[in-house]
């Protein structure tokens, strides 16, 4: 349920590359990268693009509140292409987070079965019966006085997937809207999750492309 909707306006569209077959863009925190159903939330990443390139379409999402890298395909072809790469885990991702707290392990692994937590949607909740599998890999990259900067790959790609699996930490992410607690959420002014690498294959040439771009907080 989304109240107040205000997306950034600028930048308005942050594009990383373009070809005849691929687009890859920085999306920015608090714009939804599929429009909502309510005319109100038309505005939205795909909108965006779609004034400029429109016959783009999108591959994968983000949540509204996380930043960063998304691909979007410029043809048919390509869509059916890039698709069947992230269906098939052929991509590689690779998210920037602040957490909240002092993580005690350097690295590490969350593996717990995710599932909609129906009555509080769009929420998740770990759920070992009905859940589906759902793994993060996490590395600290610094510790602040009460928050932990860490690099975050997830091998399967669910819904909310690291914010949860963070939570689960007991280290939310900072920001989280969602899932944080109060001084989880005041300590930053909007959700502390970024998306900072993509790696996939050019849907026409096969070229292994990496793509990366850094957070602003």
């Amino acid at each position: 349920m989304l109240v107040n909707y205000n997306p950034p306006m600028s930048p308005y569209l942050t594009i990383l590359y373009q070809d005849d077959d691929l687009l890859i863009v920085n999306k920015p925190s608090e714009l939804l990268t599929v429009p909502g159903k309510d005319p109100k939330h038309a505005d939205s990443l795909i909108n965006r693009v779609n004034r400029v390139f429109p016959t783009a379409k999108i591959v994968h999402r983000l949540d509204m509140a996380t930043s960063g890298i998304l691909c979007l395909a410029m043809n048919k072809a390509a869509h059916r292409h890039l698709s069947m790469q992230f269906q098939e885990r052929e991509t590689a991702k690779r998210y920037i987070a602040r957490v909240y707290g002092l993580l005690e392990h350097p690295n590490g692994s969350v593996d717990l079965p995710l599932i909609c937590d129906w009555p509080n949607r769009p929420k998740q909740m770990v759920d070992h019966e009905r859940g589906k599998p759902s793994l993060t890999h996490y590395k600290i990259l610094t510790r602040e006085a009460n928050a932990t900067r860490v690099e975050l790959t997830p091998i399967t790609g669910r819904s909310h997937q690291l914010r949860v699996h963070m939570l689960s930490l007991g280290h939310p992410i900072l920001g989280d809207r969602l899932y944080a607690h109060k001084d989880a959420l005041a300590a930053a002014p909007r959700l502390q999750l970024h998306a900072q690498m993509l790696t996939l294959k050019h849907p026409v040439t096969e070229q292994v492309l990496t793509f990366e771009v850094e957070p602003e907080f």
